[in-house]
Parts: C-alpha cells; structure tokens; sequence
C-alpha cells in the first residue's frame, strides 16, 4: 500500500478501498491477516481511530472478520462478493459514460478489440 493520500475523500475510506483493491487483486485472499490495526497506523502516521474505522467498514461489508485476540481475517468468498458488486456498478456507473464517449469518437467494436489486442501485447513487452 502507497503512503499517499488525497484530499478527495476521508483517508479511512481511502484506506478500505485500497485493502478492497489488495481483495481484488488477490493480495489478500479468504483467510488471510490484514495487517493490525497498529502496525497500519505506524506505518502510514495514521491516527489508529481511522484505521479502525476502515477495517470495521470492511466488518460491516461481510468482507472481513474480527476474531477475537487474534486480528481481522479476510472471509470466505469476499472476492467473489466483491468482484459482482464491482461490476454491477462498474456497469452501472462508469459503462454508460464509455459508451457515450466510444459511440461519439465513432470507434466500432473491431477497433476496440485490436486496441485491447495491441496494448495486452505492448504490457507483455514492458
């Protein structure tokens, strides 16, 4: 996790959508430890109230467990769970505006499927 945050939103929410993203990417799978509350804190100067109030939003999502004496445990299935609420609103939010945009640039999907072509290859390259 980056050190960085912005002033867009509360850092506790930053900080629950980057353990979200660890969820996703598979940094984090069902079962896992997130790191304590404490260790988070020192790490990022972090006052550890926002650093609960992160892992309790992630509590209160069904994501992540407290046991107790023993830390915050990621569950069973939180990636499956997440990864349907993000493309529900993936497609929700964010699909119509691409569409709106692809439709006015005039781009067909052939286009758009050598585009995703040449840059899957371009990422291999790198």
């Amino acid at each position: 996790m980056s050190a960085e945050w912005n002033d867009n939103s509360p850092i506790y929410r930053q900080l629950k959508a980057r353990v979200v993203g660890m969820m996703l990417d598979g940094a984090l799978q069902s079962g896992d430890a997130l790191p304590s509350v404490r260790q988070v804190a020192a790490d990022y100067q972090l006052n550890p109230i926002t650093v609960s109030r992160a892992y309790q939003e992630l509590v209160d999502d069904a994501l992540v467990e407290k046991r107790r004496g023993l830390g915050m445990y990621v569950l069973e299935g939180a990636r499956d769970k997440l990864l349907a609420s993000e493309r529900e609103r993936f497609l929700r939010e964010e699909w119509p505006a691409m569409l709106e945009r692809i439709t006015q640039l005039g781009l067909d999907l052939e286009q758009l499927l050598q585009a995703s072509r040449d840059s899957g290859a371009h990422g291999e390259n790198a």
